[in-house]
């Protein structure tokens, strides 16, 4: 939902900043590699000693590698399945990280194994919401739906909640409810998404097995 309209945002945005990169000669690969290591050391320095707000400022200054990466190689015109795969891959660890340290913040200080139960359930969820498109599209189908909670939303929601929520260190009261509210609003929405995105793979393989046997079955 996000990535329609935010990515052709942010892409007119960060191209003069890629092209700069491209001059200085650094590839799309790098940023990839460099984006997903400030992401890793900022939600698992920070998060899991609920250092919120700073710690979303450090994935944030990182996060945008994911575009910057794709505009890159897009300039040097030469978008290659290794990039794809590599950006998509650590786009699942970035993903684990920011989860994966708040989770270890509820277990841990944050005292509370319900809220760690809902981030691990976020943390799962999208990377289950991740795997049945690309199964789905593995196996030759479309996988045509815009599903409610997809990676930027997540992203968004969980980031935006925790940079806020961090800001009670700073003396402002009463505002540490917006995560936990935050990830139930990203557990449900990616639970949404999840049984959408079945829905349709299982639609679109019955019509494909279909046409199939209607081709057997009526030979040129």
């Amino acid at each position: 939902m996000l990535n329609k309209y935010a990515r052709a945002f942010f892409t007119r945005v960060l191209t003069p900043f890629a092209a700069l990169l491209l001059r200085l000669g650094v590839s799309p690969d790098a940023v990839t590699l460099v984006g997903t290591g400030g992401v890793l050391a900022g939600a698992l320095a920070f998060y899991p000693r609920g250092e919120f707000f700073w710690g979303t400022v450090v994935i944030t200054l990182f996060v945008f590698s994911d575009l910057v990466d794709g505009n890159m190689a897009r300039q040097l015109g030469r978008s290659s399945r290794w990039g794809a795969f590599l950006d998509s891959t650590l786009d699942r660890v970035a993903d684990a990280a920011i989860f994966g340290g708040l989770a270890l913040w509820y277990a841990g200080g944050g005292h509370s194994l319900v809220l760690c139960a809902v981030t691990i359930f976020c943390l799962a969820s999208g990377q289950i919401v991740s795997y049945t498109k690309a199964r789905g599209e593995a196996i030759g189908l479309p996988v045509n739906v815009n599903g409610l909670v997809e990676r930027a939303e997540r992203l968004v929601i969980s980031l935006v909640a925790c940079g806020v929520s961090g800001l009670h260190k700073f003396g402002v009261p009463g505002i540490q409810v917006l995560l936990p509210i935050a990830l139930w609003i990203v557990a449900a929405g990616s639970l949404v998404t999840m049984v959408q995105r079945v829905v349709t793979v299982r639609r679109e393989a019955a019509e494909a097995d279909a046409a199939a046997h209607e081709g057997e079955g009526n030979p040129a």
